[in-house]
């Protein structure tokens, strides 16, 4: 005999989302608090299943990093008055989210292409979005650097990883074929800036949304599954 609670969990939509990133974006912590909230609301009518994937949006940087308002303006033509205003909305947007945003903290943005290697590996560990809660803490509160081996290490063992594995993976260039042919991939289908919430290979969810947007695009994506399955 079915019990009531067996057919709620059989008529769940079942959703792989994938959340195409970078740890030194602030939209894609904002991103994904909002999707987290939505998913609590939608608690009971959807089964999300996580997985992050690289995306660098300074791929070109070295070590040393550069200075975020010369990125900014390089990048993208702003002005000292737009970038103060826009960390303003930033700031506000995370903490609404219960994010703790401190932009002051970390005056450079960085190459991030270790932090994806990890994560990658994270992934086969079950420990990937801890590992990329770790990342964006270190970076968007304590002004850590993303690109920096000794903190990519403390990030892995606070996220509950070996950290023998963790350290070989940092020395060396392990999982780089890896990272890159999954960066190429989501490039392929037309990804040109993060965050990108890809839904079960077919739908995507674009930009740091409110959560009452990822509610309803969520609802309309499972209608259009279930009509199709």
């Amino acid at each position: 005999m079915w019990s009531f609670e067996h057919d709620l969990v059989m008529d769940m939509t079942q959703l792989r989302i994938d959340i195409v990133s970078d740890v030194t974006c602030p939209w894609c912590i904002i991103g994904y608090q909002a999707l987290q909230q939505a998913l609590t609301q939608l608690e009971g009518e959807l089964d999300a299943e996580l997985h992050w994937q690289p995306f660098e949006i300074n791929p070109h940087l070295g070590p040393e990093g550069q200075p975020k308002t010369d990125n900014l303006k390089t990048k993208y033509g702003y002005t000292d008055a737009q970038i103060g205003q826009n960390q303003l909305v930033i700031t506000k947007r995370a903490g609404n989210l219960g994010f703790d945003m401190r932009l002051d903290r970390q005056p450079n943005t960085f190459n991030t292409f270790k932090a994806h290697r990890l994560l990658h590996w994270a992934e086969s560990q079950n420990r990937q979005t801890e590992l990329k809660l770790a990342l964006f803490n270190l970076y968007f509160t304590d002004g850590g650097n993303p690109d920096d081996p000794d903190s990519l290490l403390q990030c892995a063992i606070q996220a509950g990883l070996d950290k023998d594995t963790a350290q070989t993976i940092l020395a060396t260039e392990e999982f780089s074929e890896q990272v890159r042919k999954q960066q190429q991939k989501y490039v392929r289908m037309g990804i040109t800036s993060v965050p990108a919430f890809i839904i079960n290979d077919q739908y995507a969810i674009n930009g740091g949304q409110p959560v009452d947007t990822f509610i309803n695009d969520l609802r309309e994506i499972a209608g259009h599954l279930k009509q199709a399955s």
